[in-house]
């Protein structure tokens, strides 16, 4: 009996000396794990190291070590290791996206399946996670909890009242390794670095166009499925994009033109379309051509540039004669003329026109006003056209160099 509980007493001690040896191994790994996620010059502990990490990027301004993924910052090189195996690790192989986990892999590879499953009871729109279904119903509440303690105003989630107080601050600690230029939130900057990169990771299935943004994609593929979800109140006519919802509203709808031209008066109802008018008068080019030495004032001008004379960039195609165009919209019109159905009669003559914009620059010609003159001799024309031709012979007559 006496070696039996003597074996029996070993037994318990060998337990209870493992169980001591490992819960102590289980005490130094905890504190080693504190101990690489605290901030030493802000005296803050973090749950995860990648919640330390982003604390780094952001309030520590000597971070030198720069992820060439995400653009994360690191003070360390075996922290920077560290963080780029985990977006080997997580890479889809659909379109090559890196992703933090296998949960947010999985979420993310539900993206290119198209199904959505999560509908909105209110507008009935549809997701493909429920987390976003969630995120979009706050939209419809007035609830708002989250308010800026400077300027007062209210957010539905607290991450858009963190974007918001960049606005204050005025911080932007994620830098561009290509140029330099500076942005407040890390997504805004992987977006700008593919303008350096030049890679589009968003695919379209049915036209083989790439986009940088899986926004953009979306946008895009309301093109084949005609999808115009936005309408107008006043007059219900359906748009594709909010923003082109929110021009036409100002433009059909609105009387107001509160921005104004510095160099001519003239007046706009978008400050947008101030800014491109300005561009005439400073003859600012912004878009260059990184083929040739050939400069723009418009983004529109350069596409066009590079499709004609490079042979880059996606287009669209006619079906019927094989002509290529650069936008949808334009296809739109010349698909119009194939059809050869003129719509649009004129009252005053016996003239018919495929689309609106063409009857209502005829209907000048019926009228005695002249809105158009010539900026070197001042003679009046009744449309732009007529100006663009007159140009170049006045500005030869009075010795005016193209240069």
């Amino acid at each position: 009996m006496d070696v039996k509980s003597e074996a029996a007493g070993n037994k318990i001690a060998t337990h209870t000396a493992r169980k001591q040896k490992g819960s102590s191994r289980h005490h130094k790994r905890s504190q080693n794990l504190k101990r690489q996620n605290q901030c030493s010059a802000h005296n803050k502990r973090f749950k995860t190291s990648r919640q330390f990490c982003h604390h780094e990027a952001v309030n520590i301004r000597d971070v030198t070590y720069l992820c060439p993924i995400c653009q994360n910052g690191f003070s360390t090189v075996n922290r920077l290791r560290k963080h780029v195996n985990i977006h080997e690790k997580y890479r889809c192989g659909e379109c090559g996206r890196y992703c933090q986990s296998s949960s947010h892999l999985a979420r993310h590879g539900q993206s290119h399946s198209g199904t959505r499953p999560f509908e909105c009871t209110v507008c009935n729109k549809r997701f493909t996670l429920s987390t976003n279904l969630t995120r979009h119903s706050v939209i419809h509440g007035s609830v708002k909890p989250y308010s800026c303690r400077l300027c007062n105003k209210a957010f539905t989630q607290s991450c858009h009242l963190q974007r918001h107080m960049c606005v204050h601050t005025g911080s932007k600690p994620h830098r561009c390794p290509h140029c330099g230029r500076t942005f407040s939130e890390p997504h805004h900057l992987r977006r700008h670095v593919r303008i350096h990169t030049g890679e589009k990771p968003a695919k379209c299935l049915l036209c083989d166009r790439a986009f940088t943004t899986s926004e953009t994609l979306t946008m895009h593929m309301r093109v084949h499925t005609s999808d115009k979800p936005y309408k107008c109140s006043m007059c219900n006519k359906s748009f594709s994009q909010s923003s082109n919802l929110h021009s036409h509203e100002i433009h059909v709808h609105s009387s107001r033109k509160p921005y104004y031209c510095p160099y001519c008066g003239k007046l706009f109802k978008l400050i947008r379309d101030l800014k491109n008018h300005v561009y005439i008068h400073t003859c600012a080019k912004r878009f260059s051509c990184r083929h040739c030495s050939d400069c723009f004032t418009f983004r529109h001008q350069l596409k066009r540039h590079l499709f004609n004379s490079h042979n880059e960039g996606t287009c669209f195609t006619c079906q019927i004669c094989q002509k290529k165009f650069l936008g949808h919209s334009d296809l739109k019109l010349h698909l119009i003329r194939h059809g050869d159905v003129k719509p649009y009669a004129c009252d005053e003559c016996s003239k018919r026109f495929y689309t609106v914009q063409e009857l209502k620059n005829h209907l000048e010609s019926h009228l005695d006003v002249r809105r158009f003159g010539c900026g070197l001799c001042g003679r009046p024309y009744k449309c732009k056209r007529s100006v663009l031709l007159h140009f170049p012979k006045c500005a030869d007559s009075l010795g005016f160099t193209s240069e």
